[in-house]
């Protein structure tokens, strides 16, 4: 597996080594030594899946205080354009965004630490995107920030009237009323 920093401290790009011959591939999706040696020790509980389709915009999705997740996610089908908004006050990169896009074909995965507020577009007909998390779902502690919130700039490539969302993420907040981590 090569790990990848990306330009938010904290957040990481996994690619794993693919090994495929006419039968197929072989890959190791993720190894807790491996992963400490990198990025720390993460406690996953959970592993969870979603199936998709094309506009499907989920997020922009955190839960906060001693509810806050880290998580790693991939796509097992399809591809999906993946964002994380980074919500911790103290860090130098509050309040800005990275994009990655992960697919069936490059394999990606990426590691969003507890801080960050999360989401992803589906740009395939079909998407099934899994992800291990380290805390339960608490709905009480669940947050939600405006995915096309102006302040945060994020360029979808996917036109708003094309964007199948849900009515909890048509009434997400402005990122200037989130509450923020410390």
């Amino acid at each position: 597996m090569d790990y990848i920093m990306t330009e938010i401290e904290g957040v990481w790009i996994l690619e794993p080594r693919v090994f495929g011959d006419s039968r197929g591939y072989f890959m190791e999706t993720w190894q807790q030594s491996d992963f400490e040696r990198h990025i720390g020790t993460i406690n996953f509980i959970q592993d969870n899946e979603s199936k998709s389709t094309y506009g499907v915009l989920r997020g922009l999705h955190y839960q906060q205080g001693e509810y806050s997740q880290a998580k790693l996610v991939r796509v097992i089908k399809g591809r999906v354009l993946d964002v994380v908004v980074d919500l911790r006050k103290s860090s130098p990169s509050f309040g800005r965004h990275i994009m990655v896009e992960l697919n069936e074909d490059n394999k990606r995965m990426l590691f969003i630490p507890r801080g960050f507020a999360h989401g992803f577009l589906v740009l395939s007909d079909e998407a099934i995107f899994t992800y291990k998390v380290d805390n339960a779902y608490a709905p009480q502690s669940e947050c939600s920030i405006r995915f096309d919130d102006s302040t945060l700039g994020i360029q979808w490539p996917i036109a708003k009237e094309q964007m199948l969302l849900s009515s909890k993420d048509t009434a997400g907040v402005a990122f200037r009323d989130a509450v923020y981590f410390d």
